[in-house]
């Protein structure tokens, strides 16, 4: 099969979309990197409360758990933009960019679309029920806001149904013949 590529870049009107979809992800990616060190000083300080100073605290350990989760589902989409997922590369990483892309679209088409809509279907119960009673943490001195922690679970799949979107779209244009090169992201750069 022979090089279909165009000279001329993708329509403008989908590259601006595309790049409007990757930098919703970009934006929450690098705003939840920063829980991050945030985690990793509140770890100590906990550390320190605890062995060197005798005090507990339940709130402050659990802020812990939160920001995890937060960083990680909140983290996806940007570790998908980004090529950061994991992959068994055996054969991919030898591929054609216009096979890549099959591989790439049909992945997002098949799997990752249907499994953020499910993930976002199935927990709108969980999530309503614990927003309706306003769920706080069975653990005396705990957070009062576990109704927030279990809106992470939607918003995991809104975040990963907006960037499998963006890369169905980024895809489609280069199985058209567009160069990869026209249909990257402006934000494509190294993550943080």
């Amino acid at each position: 099969m022979t090089d279909l590529t165009h000279d001329k870049p993708a329509p403008r009107w989908l590259r601006g979309l595309i790049s409007a979809l990757d930098g919703v992800t970009e934006w929450t990616g690098r705003a939840v990197s920063w829980l991050t060190p945030v985690m990793v000083l509140t770890t100590c300080a906990v550390v320190i409360l605890r062995y060197f100073l005798g005090i507990s605290s339940i709130a402050l350990q659990e802020s812990v758990t939160y920001m995890h989760a937060a960083v990680f589902m909140l983290g996806a989409a940007y570790a998908l933009k980004h090529h950061n997922q994991v992959r068994v590369d055996i054969f991919y990483r030898r591929f054609r960019p216009q096979s890549r892309a099959w591989v790439d679209a049909l992945g997002a088409l098949v799997f990752l679309l249907p499994l953020a809509v499910f993930i976002g279907w199935i927990s709108r119960d969980f999530v309503l029920s614990a927003w309706q009673i306003r769920e706080t943490s069975a653990d005396s001195g705990g957070l009062r806001i576990v109704y927030w922690l279990k809106t992470l679970i939607p918003l995991l799949a809104l975040t990963l149904l907006i960037q499998a979107l963006a890369e169905v779209l980024r895809q489609l244009l280069i199985l058209m013949g567009y160069s990869p090169d026209s249909v990257s992201s402006d934000s494509d750069e190294d993550p943080l």
